[in-house]
């Protein structure tokens, strides 16, 4: 690693009732006085594991026992270059305290926007308030078995739903009353349409996937950062180009080969680690996913995974 990057672990601290644990930094430090989620270096020879323990018992009087993997970042401040190794403390024991007299705060995830983080934490806001499975709607044989199914996905817990239909007007036709039982379950609804269209059908709450044509016919964000904005990626320059108008999560296939393209090679698990290593934003796994594929894919730097059977049949 560079001289010049600090390898930082960040501890996302999650308490029994989803709140996350915020600090503020010292007016001195860098960046100082924004909220952070608190963490420090890695020191040589050290694992992620052992600097998150060291470093959360000494800024929080806190023993953790449990993590796992949320996203790794890394950005350029022009003064340095961090590496964020971020990782979701999902058991402690301890009651946190700011142990060198620094502010600390629970906080619910969607009232995170509301405090001033340094650049760097942005991403990290996004994954924590995205969950791990992302249906993409597929075929029905009528608009009821189209409603049928996805409050059957609802209903066993998927948060995160991707209206994804052949034409307009079938868009227009379901996407109100999918937006409401997404409300109903409290759950993320994205369309995916070119922007133009979107702007007809926009309304509060919906968010905007990309394909990967609408992605590249984009040289800014299409809408404004208050709207989750997704893309479909395929290769590096599209991965580039997705994070350079600001799209705020990728999906990422193929991963494994799958039922619609049987003879497309998937790229596998270890080109995928590979190409999300370099990837700022959250990603998801797409192509062949199961549910029994979602620990192989958060262990390979994924946000989840992205699915249309697993949980559409």
């Amino acid at each position: 690693m560079s001289s010049r990057v600090v390898h930082v672990a960040v501890g996302v601290i999650v308490d029994k009732n989803e709140s996350i644990l915020i600090a503020k930094r010292a007016d001195t430090a860098h960046q100082g006085g924004l909220w952070e989620f608190p963490g420090g270096k890695v020191e040589q020879g050290e694992n992620i594991f052992a600097a998150l323990k060291r470093e959360l018992q000494e800024e929080l009087a806190i023993e953790i026992t449990a993590t796992q993997p949320l996203i790794k970042i890394r950005h350029d401040y022009g003064d340095k270059i961090v590496l964020l190794d971020v990782h979701k403390v999902t058991e402690f024991n301890g009651e946190p305290k700011g142990n060198e007299g620094q502010p600390i705060q629970w906080v619910a995830p969607q009232q995170l926007h509301q405090y001033e983080f340094p650049a760097a934490n942005r991403p990290i806001i996004t994954a924590i308030q995205l969950p791990q499975k992302l249906l993409i709607t597929g075929q029905f044989s009528s608009v009821q078995d189209f409603f049928a199914r996805i409050e059957h996905a609802l209903s066993f817990g998927i948060r995160l739903v991707q209206l994804r239909v052949s034409d307009t007007a079938t868009i227009s036709e379901l996407v109100d009353g999918t937006a409401q039982l997404c409300k109903q379950y409290s759950a993320q609804l994205q369309v995916n349409a070119s922007p133009d269209l979107f702007a007809t059908l926009a309304k509060n709450n919906i968010g905007l996937h990309l394909n990967s044509t609408n992605l590249l016919q984009c040289h800014s964000r299409p809408v404004g950062k208050d709207i989750l904005l997704s893309s479909s990626c395929h290769d590096e320059f599209e991965i580039a180009h997705a994070q350079k108008i600001g799209v705020d999560f990728i999906c990422l296939s193929p991963v494994l080969a799958t039922n619609s393209h049987p003879n497309q090679k998937g790229m596998g698990w270890d080109a995928f680690a590979q190409r999300v290593e370099n990837i700022t934003i959250p990603v998801f796994a797409l192509g062949g996913m199961k549910e029994i594929d979602l620990p192989q894919a958060v262990a390979s730097g994924a946000q989840g995974i992205a699915g249309i059977s697993e949980w559409w049949s």
